[in-house]
C-alpha cells in the first residue's frame, strides 16, 4: 500500500444497509475502496446519507450538506457502488446534490458502477436492464482497453448530455464515460474489487483528481 504525503481529501458516498432484526439502518463502505484510495495516495472521508432527513425539505437538507462540504472541503468525490437507484431516496438525493455541488465548484468526480449510473440519471439519461454483467469478467474497448470485473444488471440507455463514451463492452453496453467540460469520469467496473489493484486504474484516478 502506497501512502503519500498528499493532502488531497476525497469524499466517498456510502451504500445503505437495512438490518430489520436490529432495527438499524446503516451507511456502509467496502474497506477495499478505502484501501484503493490510500494506495493512490489520497485521504478518504465517508459522506453520510443522513443529512437528508425524510421529514425536512430538500432545500434545508441541501443546505446542511453544503455546510458540511464547506467545512470538510473535499478536493474530489467518489460516488461508490451498491444499491439500485430508486431504492433509497436519502442516498439518491445525497448524490444528486453532490453532483450539483461538484458542478458548481468544478470538483473532480469518479462514479463507480451505480455512481456512473447516477451521473447519467442526474444528466437526464435513463437506465435499461441488461443481462450477463453480474459476477462476470469481460473486455472493454475504446479509450480504455482492458479486462474488467462486472457486477451490474442496469446500464445507461444512452450517453448522457455533455458526456462522451470512452469505453464499451462487446455487447454494446456503455462501460465508461467522461464529462466534456469537468474532470468527471464514470466506470462501470469496481477497481477496489480486484485481487490486486490495477496500476492503470490508480494512475487514471490520480490523473483525474490531481
Amino acid at each position: 500500500m502506497v501512502i503519500s504525503d498528499s493532502k488531497i481529501i476525497v469524499g466517498i458516498t456510502q451504500r445503505i444497509d437495512v438490518f430489520k432484526d436490529r432495527d438499524e439502518v446503516r451507511d456502509a463502505l467496502d474497506q477495499r475502496l478505502i484501501q484503493w484510495l490510500l494506495s493512490a495516495g489520497f485521504i478518504p472521508i465517508a459522506i453520510p446519507n443522513t443529512f437528508f432527513c425524510m421529514h425536512s425539505s430538500i432545500a434545508l437538507n441541501e443546505s446542511i450538506l453544503n455546510n458540511w462540504l464547506e467545512y470538510m472541503s473535499p478536493h474530489a468525490l467518489i460516488l461508490s457502488g451498491g444499491n439500485d437507484i430508486g431504492k433509497y431516496e436519502q442516498r439518491d438525493n445525497t448524490e444528486r446534490s453532490l453532483l450539483t455541488w461538484a458542478e458548481a465548484n468544478r470538483v473532480p468526480v469518479l462514479g463507480i458502477c451505480r455512481g456512473m449510473q447516477m451521473m447519467g440519471v442526474w444528466a437526464g439519461t435513463e437506465l435499461v436492464s441488461i443481462k450477463g454483467h453480474v459476477r462476470n469478467r469481460h473486455e472493454i474497448t475504446g479509450e480504455i482497453n482492458k479486462e474488467v470485473n462486472s457486477f451490474h444488471d442496469f446500464a445507461l440507455a444512452k450517453c448522457p448530455q455533455n458526456f462522451s463514451v470512452i469505453s464499451k463492452s462487446a455487447d454494446g453496453v456503455i462501460e465508461a464515460i467522461r464529462h466534456n467540460k469537468y474532470p468527471w469520469e464514470g466506470w462501470m467496473w469496481h477497481p477496489e474489487r480486484e485481487k490486486e489493484f490495477d496500476n492503470y486504474d490508480i494512475k487514471r484516478l490520480r490523473k483525474l483528481f490531481l
